[in-house]
């Protein structure tokens, strides 16, 4: 079952205008397909059906150096393999993160890969005498698709869907990423690997995709 929540602005982009969309797929394994490939073609169909220009990363095809310092993340090159990724971020006008939920959060590959991209110069400045700093992505919406095992209303209810909360205030909005969307997708284990879901498609603004493997 999926539960969606929105804030600020309604609807699916395409709803909108005509707009530049990445999509980054975080599911780490990239052996086999899961919910979240599908889901990341699904989107990536949906808008390029309405006329936009979309780009899709699977994060799990990337090199992602993890950073060890304050320092390296501050003065040290990105990594020539993450340029493009990081490039593709600053084209873009609406950004979709999917990844699946693994101990209560993202996915350890999905949080390396924003701490490389998401880096100072870039994302924000710091300024002097304030703490917040200057939002260097502003101007830009996002949607945060998140598949998981349980229920999703007791993950949003229960758990207070602690980890998308910090990742939308904390990561997404610190960079200037607003209005930030969510999507949460639970009990993917029991899905039928053929069943409709029509409720993502209240989403995405496009016919459901099929489930597969969480």
């Amino acid at each position: 079952m999926a539960d969606h929540r929105r804030r600020g602005d309604l609807g699916a982009p395409w709803q909108r205008r005509s707009e530049r969309i990445l999509i980054l797929q975080g599911h780490p394994d990239a052996s086999e397909a899961h919910l979240c490939h599908a889901l990341a073609d699904h989107y990536r169909e949906g808008a390029q059906a309405q006329g936009h220009e979309v780009r899709l990363i699977d994060l799990a095809t990337l090199e992602i150096p993890l950073l060890r310092s304050q320092k390296e993340w501050k003065a040290a090159a990105l990594p020539s393999s993450l340029t493009a990724a990081q490039e593709a971020i600053g084209w873009c006008q609406h950004l979709v993160l999917v990844f699946p939920l693994w101990l209560g959060d993202m996915p350890a590959l999905v949080k390396a890969f924003l701490e490389q991209v998401l880096r100072p110069g870039f994302a924000f400045e710091y300024v002097e005498g304030n703490p917040l700093g200057k939002k260097g992505l502003t101007g830009r919406s996002a949607r945060v698709v998140v598949t998981m095992g349980m229920p999703a209303l007791i993950y949003r209810h229960l758990f207070r869907a602690h980890s998308v909360k910090s990742l939308e205030r904390n990561i997404l909005g610190f960079v200037g990423l607003s209005p930030v969307r969510e999507t949460l997708i639970g009990s993917v284990e029991s899905m039928s690997a053929t069943a409709p879901w029509p409720t993502s498609s209240a989403a995405f603004g496009v016919p459901a995709p099929t489930a597969s493997r969480l």
